[in-house]
């Protein structure tokens, strides 16, 4: 069995930095882990920002310039710096991975909150 655990979540005022965790554990030879994305009750969940093995990154237009996104590929953790944090930034975040072949799908964590207060 394999799973992602977030951490690094809690409540910061505007301006404010967070950095989120995500740490795969169990069978992790299986899975790639891949990036981060968020959600608000009501809305579909979006993309924050994801990562190749090899480094290559790519960003939400609303995170560019603020938001950081690293990985240890040692420790099959991923990496979320997040400064000059906004208001609407405030959501779940989810860490997501991609099982490798012979497998498919993608795994999820279980989300870790973020609330920047103004």
């Amino acid at each position: 069995q394999v799973q992602l655990v977030e951490s690094g979540g809690g409540l910061v005022q505007a301006g404010g930095s967070l950095r989120l965790s995500c740490a795969a554990s169990g069978s992790i030879f299986i899975i790639n882990p891949t990036g981060w994305y968020r959600q608000v009750p009501g809305q579909e969940r979006e993309l924050v920002a994801t990562i190749t093995k090899d480094g290559s990154t790519n960003y939400a237009d609303c995170v560019k310039g603020r938001f950081t996104i690293s990985r240890d590929n040692a420790k099959n953790t991923v990496y979320l710096q997040m400064n000059s944090l906004k208001p609407e930034d405030t959501a779940v975040y989810y860490c997501s991975a991609i099982f490798l072949p012979p497998l498919r799908g993608t795994l999820w964590g279980q989300g870790t909150q973020v609330t920047v207060s103004s």
